[in-house]
């Protein structure tokens, strides 16, 4: 009887089961009341009695051992079990990097994130526009020199289509503000932000595309005092409490005034370098007064009524807030550039 338990001993030591059945099927062969372990104790009573002692602690080790086998193995099915269900088939098998969000939509939100907090609201438009509300209610006479600012994509009609012939892909975001001038009663307070394009080269300090963000306040009393604190807010809160602005005169058909607006350079405190060209200042956005033609043009009484305009470059301020001197990088999908922004 010895050999036959140290024989059993060894098959349940061996014991696999593949599958849940295969499992159930070893518990009964071994243990059930007629399986081989249960027919020994079943024999263990024509042992000699000088005998029983040693095949009976035989006997309990070889029964221990094999329910302790099946239970290690009904646990490990479970587990397989438990982990299946939570696996995501629909996933590749090799393993998968976390993208990170994109530099431009990190700037473009913080800029939003700021304005907002002085009670601008954010209004989109389409890309695909037309010369109205693109160039005419913004005083560009068709004519105009000012339209040679700007090197425009138009849509070309095909033979038969009936589509008009001033189409276009918009070069700035105010599309958008004369669509709400238009649509909407002062007081506006909205923030445009929106990629637009312009045919000119690619290189390390243009591209075809690009992305602004433009804001537009129309109320009654409105100044160019409110229009400085504004930005000087902003200023402050994007780069940092130190910074200073100054404005400088320029000119745009839709603003008068107008103005271009300066930042202390961020990296140099103000004190010269490189990047500001030893300077102190750096150019980050053009602003001014909205020109009242601009207002009556889109049906808003420009004797009741005054506002201000501002629009920036996303692609700019992320230069100064990340230092990337190539705007190629943020449109090239380079994985190595972007694993940069994972903290952001």
């Amino acid at each position: 009887m010895k050999e036959k338990i140290e024989a059993l001993l060894k098959q349940v030591q061996q014991m696999q089961a593949q599958s849940a059945d295969e499992l159930e099927s070893l518990r009964i062969k071994y243990l059930s009341k007629k399986g081989e372990i249960t027919s020994l104790f079943g024999e263990f009573r024509n042992v000699a009695p000088e005998d029983k002692r040693e095949i009976g602690q035989y006997l309990n080790e070889l029964k221990n051992l094999a329910q302790q086998r099946i239970e290690e193995l009904r646990e490990q099915f479970e587990a397989n079990k438990e982990a299946a269900e939570k696996q995501d088939l629909t996933r590749t098998p090799d393993p998968i990097d976390l993208g990170s969000r994109h530099p431009l939509s990190l700037v473009k939100e913080e800029i939003i994130d700021i304005f907002s907090r002085i009670g601008f609201t954010v209004e989109e438009g389409p890309e695909v526009e037309d010369d109205r509300h693109v160039f005419g209610m913004l005083n560009f006479a068709p004519e105009h020199p000012a339209r040679d600012m700007q090197d425009t994509f138009f849509v070309e009609k095909e033979e038969g289509q009936q589509k008009p012939d001033d189409i276009l892909l918009r070069t700035h975001t105010s599309s958008v503000q004369t669509r709400i001038m238009t649509t909407q009663k002062p007081p506006i307070r909205v923030l445009c932000p929106g990629r637009v394009y312009r045919n000119e080269a690619i290189s390390a300090r243009a591209h075809c595309f690009f992305h602004q963000v433009e804001g537009l306040y129309i109320d009654k009393n409105v100044s160019f005092a409110d229009l400085r604190q504004a930005l000087l807010y902003f200023a402050k809160e994007m780069f940092g409490p130190d910074t200073k602005i100054r404005l400088r005169p320029s000119y745009f058909p839709f603003t008068e005034p107008s103005a271009e607006m300066d930042i202390s350079c961020n990296i140099c405190g103000g004190t010269g370098c490189g990047f500001c060209k030893q300077t102190g200042w750096v150019e980050i956005l053009g602003c001014g007064m909205v020109d009242p033609n601009v207002l009556e043009s889109c049906g808003i009484d420009s004797k009741e009524y005054t506002g201000y305009a501002f629009g920036m470059g996303v692609e700019r301020i992320a230069n100064l807030k990340y230092r990337v001197k190539d705007l190629r990088l943020f449109s090239e999908n380079d994985v190595r550039f972007l694993k940069q922004f994972e903290a952001c």
